[in-house]
């Protein structure tokens, strides 16, 4: 899906900056990209920008500088209702005193739509979200989990070239979230329909998007496709903010055929890919993923001693906080597999890893 080669994309921020008094600057010169029928997270902390941009998209805030463009048109001075834009907010924002069916006729009446088209599409926007059998009910009737199932059909109905999406299932229990997650991943998928995501929940974002982007301090730390920017972090805070990483922070000894070794602050080395580190005598970060540490004795080319500080039963697996190098929270995460070292807490053992499963980063 999405960008190809070659395409123009289909919105496009063009050094567009956000201030509310005037200095400081929410959104700092975003240059973005989003290919027809994508879906893109933008993902982040809270205060990182990535609402300010959204809201930008849909018109419900002005940008300060620079333009935003929607299918090569510029849409900065265009008003919100005529955008032709799809949205659905965490709030649901359902008009109480109609029923479904007449929630979703809404924004095809207000577009003059013709009224036997209207219940074609409204009954095909209702079965798409499987509510084909609430039309008659009001949102108070229904379940939050239902309520959002309508506000996604409302965004869809009238067959929208782009959905906004904010923060849309943070309102709703986990097993819910994650049947949401997949629906609405679905729902993409089926109708190609480019879709604009917002969350601060890092698994959402890996889960549903084809892309993500990674806001801290209203800059895109990292625009990439989920899997690169688990495996392949560009700096200290992507590494931090996406799953679960170890930290070792130390000092560049020498840089040779793109790995770095480094001399870590607790003393002994390791080798790691030179990513984002600077030449020797630089201080940096190193980024070690808990799945990517083996526990026992092994011929990896980097090692230290541990010592088992907790254990923690999860089921697929077991997390070990160890201490290493001198750090106490150094996590290593052994399968629940027949054949892997039962490990006791207080017990010391050696950990090591893969020169390449280690990333030698800006030293944060």
């Amino acid at each position: 899906m999405g960008d190809g080669a070659g395409e123009k994309p289909f919105v496009v921020f063009d050094r567009v900056q956000k201030s509310y008094d005037g200095e400081t600057l929410v959104v700092k010169d975003l240059n973005l990209g989003i290919g027809k029928g994508e879906f893109l997270t933008m993902l982040g902390p809270s205060g990182s920008g990535k609402t300010t941009c959204l809201m930008m998209l849909a018109g419900f805030e002005t940008a300060t500088h620079g333009e935003i463009r929607l299918g090569e048109k510029p849409i900065n001075n265009i008003p919100p209702h005529r955008r032709g834009i799809g949205m659905v907010f965490q709030n649901y924002a359902l008009f109480p005193h109609m029923t479904v069916a007449e929630n979703l006729a809404f924004p095809l009446q207000v577009r003059k739509t013709p009224k036997a088209e209207i219940e074609a599409k409204v009954r095909r926007a209702l079965d798409m979200v499987q509510m084909g059998a609430f039309g008659g009910r009001r949102p108070a009737q229904l379940s939050g989990g239902q309520q959002q199932r309508v506000a996604v059909a409302r965004a869809l109905v009238f067959d929208p070239e782009l959905v906004l999406m904010d923060e849309p299932l943070g309102a709703l229990d986990k097993q819910l979230r994650e049947q949401m997650q997949y629906e609405i991943k679905h729902i993409h998928d089926s109708l190609g329909v480019t879709v604009v995501y917002v969350t601060h929940d890092q698994a959402e974002a890996l889960t549903m998007s084809d892309r993500v982007a990674v806001f801290n301090d209203g800059v895109i730390q990292q625009l990439s496709p989920p899997q690169v920017l688990y495996e392949r972090p560009m700096t200290s805070f992507v590494a931090q903010f996406i799953g679960e990483n170890n930290k070792l922070a130390g000092r560049v000894k020498a840089i040779e055929d793109g790995e770095a070794l480094v001399e870590i602050d607790g003393g002994g080395f390791s080798r790691a890919l030179a990513v984002n580190c600077g030449d020797a005598g630089s201080r940096t970060q190193l980024s070690i993923r808990p799945e990517r540490v083996t526990v026992g004795e092994s011929n990896l080319p980097n090692r230290a001693e541990a010592r088992v500080q907790e254990l923690i039963y999860l089921g697929d697996h077991i997390r070990c906080r160890m201490s290493v190098l001198g750090y106490e929270d150094f996590v290593v995460k052994v399968p629940n597999t027949p054949g892997h070292a039962h490990l006791a807490a207080g017990e010391t053992t050696t950990v090591a890893w893969h020169t390449e499963d280690c990333r030698a980063l800006d030293a944060a």
